[in-house]
């Protein structure tokens, strides 16, 4: 019986798999003719390869895929999450371990934003990890600058809508008062772009400072500004599902969802503020 031979993957797909690009970038690359297989310079991403196939992005030879690995990095406040900034700003992919591979970034974290970051070299991981379906919580400090009673809190908690923007229901625990800045804590299951600040500031008040605490699973703990740190490959088995060389597809362990949390009692709700924020 003759064999069927294999049909291979999409090359987008398999230069976000070797931690080119992700999938949307690989197809812009193979647009811009950046890309070649076999030889040949491809313009569209309509085209399977197998591991036979000799493909090449500017000029350099892209390995086979390594298994997926995964770091947690804790982003410093001023540095942006993209590979490259129009308006030449530091990116977090500056002053990364030279050991490291190219990785790429699991969602994004904005300019003054800090925390925890994970890094991965493997695009389908990191796609699966920013999908919504997967449940998983993502959890913020937050301190916020000026009056943020109950009333504000419970419209947090029901979900708001701001500039034709619908945001989910937040978890949110008054955590204590500080001068004329209340520090919260803010947990959601997704993560539009700048959706903890756009949503505060709908209520009347502030985001002064914001740091990522969890990602799912994964806690940013004692983890300095600008360090890195590998997950280990047994807890990437237990939480992400991968086998042991950690090149079959991940199957994301979905989190439990939980009830809300009860509704806190603020101190002094509706207070004024009276000077500028400080830490």
């Amino acid at each position: 019986m003759t064999e069927t031979p294999k049909i291979g993957e999409r090359i987008a797909k398999t230069l976000s798999r070797a931690g080119i690009a992700s999938r949307r970038d690989a197809e812009r690359m193979i647009a811009e003719g950046r890309v070649s297989v076999n030889g040949k310079v491809i313009v569209s991403p309509a085209l399977n390869v197998t591991e036979k196939d000799r493909i090449v992005v500017d000029g350099k030879m892209v390995a086979e895929a390594e298994p997926a690995r995964l770091w947690l990095y804790h982003k410093p406040s001023g540095i942006v999450t993209t590979t490259r900034d129009e308006k030449d700003r530091p990116t977090v992919f500056d002053n990364l371990p030279a050991d490291m591979p190219r990785v790429m970034a699991v969602g994004r974290l904005d300019l003054t934003s800090e925390g925890l970051l994970l890094l991965t070299n493997d695009g389908e991981l990191k796609r699966k990890l920013e999908l919504p379906s997967t449940g998983w919580l993502r959890r913020y400090r937050v301190r916020v600058y000026g009056p943020i009673g109950d009333a504000a809190l419970d419209k947090l908690r029901a979900g708001i809508e701001v500039d034709g923007v619908r945001y989910q229901p937040m978890i949110v625990t008054f955590d204590r008062e500080q001068g004329s800045n209340t520090w919260l804590t803010i947990s959601l299951r997704e993560g539009k772009n700048r959706e903890i600040r756009r949503a505060v500031e709908f209520v009347g008040a502030t985001v002064t400072r914001l740091i990522r605490v969890s990602y799912g699973p994964f806690q940013l703990g004692k983890l300095k500004a600008g360090e890195v740190e590998e997950i280990k490959r047994r807890v990437l088995r237990e939480q992400l599902g991968l086998d042991s060389s950690g090149e079959q597809t991940p199957r994301l362990k979905p989190q439990r969802q939980r009830k809300p949390a009860p509704k806190q009692v603020d101190a002094k709700p509706g207070r004024k503020p009276s000077r500028a924020p400080r830490d």
